[in-house]
């Protein structure tokens, strides 16, 4: 059969034979890929005629996998913030499998962005994604699995902060998973027991991730605000991440920075960057009227 209508036929037969019933309303159209504990697909939404992503717990038989997806759903459903992806719709297979509609996000991971961006973009960035973050935080949830790999960049300038399958909200029950996250992302507390692990996890991730999007050799200041918030101790970090996002505001502008002690000769330095063209002017000046008094003088 395969020689009749070709392998690369067959092999789409086999995957679309392989895609979930997900009622009248939406008709699968591609698989996007893995996420988390379940399956991404592209689809069309029939009734309101627009293209939106599903993602379906991949275990029929796991329990767990269903409860966390569906709990990832309702979280997505109370942050409601332009940085982080909505939902639209959720529900349960005639398998028994849970699944949720969110908007089909397009664009390119923040990984694989950061060659083409410029220092005062990628702090930008950077800035964008702290405040989804602080959002969540003031909302009573702790992402838990903050990434470079988790945060997408849309066509027209959007910052999408991903993958909410581990986050953790205030006063749940504790997870029966003693560690989850990603290697070198998670702090040293939520490496022991993810049990422990609140908002000032995100924060350590933060600050590793600003670490790998800063340009190398980076600005002492900015190495800095990346070194307190990724503190081994947690009571050595940035409190909150407003505080983090405040001290890299601080930087951009050409402020003093809570989280670096600059010598009198940088304070100069950064004075005369932030304030250049008066200063400028006003030494021109000066260098105008002795050049003048000299001439004449002679």
């Amino acid at each position: 059969m395969s020689g009749w209508l070709g392998d690369a036929a067959v092999a789409h037969l086999r995957a679309v034979a392989e895609w979930p019933d997900v009622g009248e309303r939406y008709e699968i159209t591609r698989r996007l890929g893995r996420g988390g504990m379940g399956v991404v697909y592209g689809a069309r939404d029939r009734v309101l005629d627009r293209e939106v992503a599903i993602k379906v717990v991949d275990d029929i038989g796991s329990h767990a996998d269903a409860a966390r997806l569906l709990a990832e759903a309702r979280i997505l459903g109370r942050l409601e913030h332009p940085a982080i992806v909505p939902v639209h719709d959720a529900g349960s297979l005639a398998d028994g499998r849970v699944f949720y509609v969110m908007k089909l996000v397009r664009g390119e991971r923040l990984d694989a962005a950061m060659a083409s961006r410029t220092v005062s973009e990628r702090l930008d960035l950077f800035l964008r994604i702290c405040d989804a973050v602080s959002f969540a935080h003031a909302h009573g949830i702790v992402h838990r699995d903050l990434k470079p790999q988790n945060v997408m960049l849309g066509p027209f300038g959007e910052v999408l902060v991903m993958d909410w399958g581990v986050a953790r909200v205030a006063g749940a029950a504790p997870d029966k998973e003693a560690v989850v996250g990603t290697p070198g992302y998670m702090a040293p507390e939520q490496e022991h027991d993810a049990r422990s692990a609140d908002s000032r996890a995100d924060i350590y991730a933060l600050g590793v991730m600003l670490d790998a999007m800063l340009p190398q050799p980076a600005p002492r200041p900015l190495m800095a605000i990346a070194n307190r918030a990724r503190a081994a101790r947690a009571a050595d970090r940035y409190d909150t991440v407003q505080g983090l996002s405040r001290d890299v505001s601080r930087f951009r502008e050409g402020a003093p920075v809570d989280a670096y002690r600059e010598s009198a000769l940088e304070r100069l330095a950064r004075i005369y960057q932030r304030h250049r063209l008066p200063i400028t002017l006003v030494l021109v000046y000066m260098a105008v009227r002795m050049i003048l008094l000299l001439w004449f003088r002679t």
